[in-house]
């Protein structure tokens, strides 16, 4: 093993946590030094990476940062914002307040359950970006609203965007579907009950568990059942979508019941006023399962809107001007604000307001979604995951979800992790005799701890919450998450596999 070119494979990674969680530089200033430096290094280091082929990855990852996954940050905040200017999230708030003033609830339903929900039907950042901009718009902290959301935004995204990244990691191992599903689900069971408990400590100490123990036990079994049947009998895509949908139903029932009287006393709304007020969100629900997984045709046809650039190597990058989640954000937010009797022109300054304020989180994004691709394609994030391979031999099972973890922290993505190391995961399974598909799932399930330490991520929750430039003290307080979710998963996976015949 050449401990130089390993050390020199993990200066950006371990630059960037320095860099935010201890010099707590500002993200965009951080992320784009970095790409420079990572650019230096694929070209002039160990990996003799041609300048034109590292410069073409970086664009390829820049254009993929600004769509789809910048314009989805642009039209969440701005879903919001016009939901202020026109008055609707006051009545949002009041109708959540109506159920509830109990803020360990309200964040079990907001951001757990919504925010599970939107996981599950969108991704890229709309889980984070919706429910912290709705917090923080009830009298969060804007900094406490963007941690709860990050830390929520765990379990979910194995699952997310109708089961994108399972599906995507079968094909990319060649292992059934179906197998990788059950497995996931099986090994995120417990970090689903133990999420629900950690976001109630968050909010309020250990000693918050008190009064809402049963509520949240509840909030977690109706998302953890829901899930793990679904990813046995059904498949990929709907287990965090079902899952999110039971639990926020249930707590809102059990709060109802049990919780009265932490309700505000708040005066009777219209029912027409109610459903204008959520007038773009339920547009955005429509819109973004109307054009899913779920509904081929429709998706297919708005998919046939798109350009498509050959911009590094062979393969063409695809550019969906309609059928991604960001622009049907947008044209759902148009459409619900017309409905609302807002004029186009004041909602197109809403949305061009908005595109200024997050030019930094946009350099962001664009700077740590480049250097994801270019770590990639030039055999840095390769070196890595050998070098731990080689060296954990048959206690591999433990560090599995690690590697998972390590590479939705660098892509912001638990699908570009699953690309990144589902077939080494395998590789490394079959060599040290080991169910490989318990082992693909790992790393799978290990992924949804990375995402909350990923300055993507991160980003996304500073936009939505106006905390850009905070990013570092963000990190600081996810991190210690993030390493007690890996270690405890890890250990999950090892001890299992003596008894996975019984599975």
């Amino acid at each position: 093993m050449d401990y130089l070119q390993l050390a020199a494979a993990l200066a950006p990674i371990v630059w960037l946590i320095f860099s935010l969680v201890v010099l707590k530089l500002p993200a965009y200033r951080t992320c784009a030094l970095t790409l420079v430096c990572t650019l230096a290094l694929a070209v002039f280091g160990w990996w003799k990476m041609p300048a034109v082929m590292a410069l073409s990855a970086a664009l390829e990852g820049a254009a993929m940062a600004l769509w789809p996954i910048m314009i989805v940050i642009i039209a969440a905040v701005f879903t919001y914002n016009l939901a202020r200017h026109t008055g609707s999230m006051d009545v949002i708030t009041r109708m959540l307040s109506s159920i509830t003033t109990d803020k360990r609830l309200l964040v079990l339903i907001v951001a757990w359950g919504f925010g599970g929900f939107l996981e599950g039907v969108a991704g890229y950042g709309t889980a984070v970006a919706i429910p912290a901009s709705i917090l923080a718009a009830m009298g969060f902290q804007p900094m406490f609203a963007a941690v709860i959301c990050l830390v929520a935004n765990t379990v979910p995204t194995a699952f997310g965007a109708i089961g994108i990244p399972i599906v995507t990691m079968a094909g990319v191992t060649g292992l059934p579907v179906e197998t990788i599903s059950y497995y996931t689900a099986l090994q995120l069971f417990v970090f689903i009950i133990l999420i629900t408990y950690l976001l109630v400590i968050l909010t309020s100490g250990f000693k918050g568990i008190k009064g809402v123990f049963w509520a949240t036990l509840v909030s977690g079994l109706a998302f953890a059942f829901p899930q793990l049947y679904t990813a046995k009998y059904m498949g990929a895509e709907l287990p965090c979508l079902i899952g999110s949908v039971c639990s926020m139903i249930a707590t809102i029932v059990w709060a109802r019941l049990f919780h009265r009287d932490t309700a505000a006393q708040v005066d009777p709304i219209p029912a027409a006023e109610k459903v204008k007020a959520w007038l773009p969100y339920i547009l955005v629900f429509a819109f973004i399962i109307l054009c899913s997984n779920l509904f081929p045709a429709i998706r297919d046809a708005l998919g046939a809107v798109k350009t498509t650039v050959r911009i590094y190597g062979d393969n063409p990058f695809t550019f969906k001007w309609i059928a991604t989640p960001g622009a049907l954000i947008i044209i759902a937010t148009y459409i619900g604000g017309m409905i609302q009797g807002v004029k186009v022109r004041e909602i197109t300054g809403v949305l061009g307001s908005t595109a200024k304020k997050l030019v930094y989180s946009g350099i962001t994004v664009v700077s740590i979604v480049a250097l994801a691709k270019v770590m990639a394609t030039s055999g840095m994030i390769n070196t890595i995951a050998i070098a731990v391979a080689d060296s954990t031999s048959s206690y591999f099972p433990f560090i599995s979800p690690l590697l998972g973890a390590l590479g939705t922290f660098v892509t912001g993505s638990d699908t570009s992790s699953n690309v990144l190391f589902g077939q080494l995961q395998m590789e490394v399974a079959n060599r040290i005799s080991i169910d490989s598909t318990w082992i693909v799932s790992a790393s799978a399930a290990g992924a949804t701890a990375g995402k909350m330490i990923s300055p993507q991520s991160i980003a996304v929750a500073t936009a939505a919450t106006g905390l850009t430039g905070y990013e570092g003290r963000i990190m600081n307080r996810t991190l210690a998450v993030c390493v007690g979710y890996v270690l405890v998963l890890g250990t999950l996976v090892y001890v299992a596999i003596p008894y996975l015949h019984l599975l």
